[in-house]
């Protein structure tokens, strides 16, 4: 599977130290254990307990031991004594892993007719917690720091939006990206130096000519085609113009898909790009194909936008599971009026439909660019809600990440003569606004929407990425 996960892990490390003697310690273990089973247990991804560190050598061997532990996406550290800051700079100056800084305490109140000094003894994550973060301050490592108890909701859903988060981040680090032709020719935000993002980010962005691709869908069979249309019979309503079995249009969408599918498989690809400028050996631009691999967890960016296809498959990835779904997109053009400035974000075709709003029409089109046969796409309105665009820019030497919060809306007529997956959308906290500083940061035209991933988590991330974050209308 595409989005597979169920080995990864975040590892739960107790700080406290020697002085406090064996039955405290147990104690701190004890405790620690039960926080780390609530933390798991609300959690998308495994918690697991390491241990109580005590010293400098254990927490030294606990950090080299998670940086090369495929399966550790991150730590959550919780001071629950006092943990010396000075036992941690060695471990922290090696740190490669996301890391969570808990600053809760076992008890939720003050016991006040019982407290003694062996109680405060005990419950020193107050300034034990001041301590750890004096310490990877100094060290200027970046992590994400919770406060509050340990058993509310709001703490326990922070834990797990971030680790989502240290999951995309970790994926990052491995995600190959294949690019079919080059870019779109004279656009600039499509390029980019490929050595830095692989730097910044960790994932791999290679180039493969038409042909490499061919030769999988050339290897399709009818038996697989046929398959596959009848799965999207099964998920979508097939126009009537379509439903002809041996309609030429749909059969040559479901093997351009089916090629397109083996290629990213055999080569362990997790995103990719196209471009319509680059057709060779294809009878119609990938349409509903790129549309299914998206519903399926990849990234994409149209005309070679790798930039993007990255961070779709990141929103994917730490959204996995969640309502609503995540896609490439585009601003394609403003509705100015005197009740509210909107956006109409639509592509040629290729919207993912795990944003729709239920009704998914397969049709067959002309595009009337790229030069090819009509192709076949999959039809409808994004859902209405809350939503957010996002995209990373790079500036030559560096990179920052803009996110502007948006209110879809319904469209206010029918668009019977526009047959693309569309939406219409207020960005906040105006059009005019939003716009003018999106232009202003040097924001892309392409963007990733997103139904499920929030403000934060993408903030989370670029400090994971240690890239400045811009945030519009929040």
């Amino acid at each position: 599977m595409i989005l597979n996960f169920e080995k990864k892990e975040v590892w739960f490390v107790v700080g406290s130290q020697k002085l406090y003697g064996k039955e405290v310690l147990e104690k701190v273990n004890q405790n620690a254990m039960k926080i780390a089973q609530a933390l798991h247990d609300s959690n998308s991804i495994s918690i697991v307990y390491k241990s109580v560190v005590t010293a400098t050598e254990e927490i030294t061997s606990t950090i080299k031991k998670a940086n090369y532990d495929d399966n550790c996406i991150g730590l959550i550290v919780w001071m629950h004594t006092f943990s010396p800051g000075k036992m941690w700079i060695n471990g922290l100056k090696l740190l490669q892993k996301p890391l969570l800084h808990l600053h809760t305490q076992f008890n939720q109140e003050i016991p006040w007719g019982e407290i003694d000094m062996n109680f405060m003894n005990l419950n020193q994550s107050a300034h034990g917690g001041r301590e750890f973060g004096h310490a990877c301050a100094r060290v200027g490592v970046k992590r994400k720091v919770v406060v509050g108890y340990w058993e509310d909701q709001e703490v326990l859903s922070a834990v797990e939006a971030w680790s989502r988060v240290a999951l995309a981040y970790m994926d990052s680090q491995t995600m190959r990206i294949a690019r079919f032709g080059d870019n779109m020719r004279e656009v600039s935000v499509t390029e980019g130096d490929k050595v830095s993002a692989q730097l910044q980010f960790g994932y791999r962005v290679d180039g493969y000519g038409l042909g490499d691709l061919v030769a999988y869908i050339d290897q399709v069979t009818l038996a697989e085609i046929t398959d596959l249309i009848r799965i999207y019979n099964g998920v979508y309503t097939i126009d009537n113009d379509l439903k002809s079995e041996n309609n030429f249009s749909l059969i040559g969408a479901a093997r351009i898909e089916l090629g397109l599918k083996a290629f990213l498989e055999n080569g362990g690809f997790t995103a990719f790009t196209t471009t319509f400028e680059n057709l060779t050996g294809l009878k119609q631009l990938p349409g509903i194909a790129v549309q299914q691999l998206m519903a399926a967890g990849y990234g994409f960016g149209a005309e070679g936008d790798w930039k993007t296809a990255a961070l779709v498959r990141s929103m994917k990835v730490m959204s996995l599971g969640l309502p609503g779904g995540s896609s490439f997109m585009e601003d394609y053009t403003y509705h100015f009026a005197d009740a509210g400035s909107k956006v109409l974000g639509a592509h040629m075709l290729e919207i993912c439909p795990t944003i729709s709003n239920g009704l998914r029409t397969i049709e067959c089109h002309p595009l009337g660019i790229g030069g090819k046969e009509d192709p076949v796409r999959i039809v409808f309105d994004i859902a209405a809600g809350d939503a957010l665009n996002a995209s990373v820019v790079s500036s030559g030497d560096s990179f920052k990440l803009l996110v502007n919060s948006v209110t879809v809306e319904l469209p206010e007529k029918p668009m019977p003569n526009l047959p693309v997956a569309r939406g219409l959308w207020v960005p906040h906290p105006d059009l005019n606004t939003a716009a003018r500083l999106w232009i202003e940061e040097g924001g892309s035209h392409h963007t990733c929407f997103s139904q499920n991933v929030t403000i934060t988590m993408l903030q989370d991330f670029a400090m994971m990425m240690d890239i400045d974050c811009r945030v519009i209308g929040w």
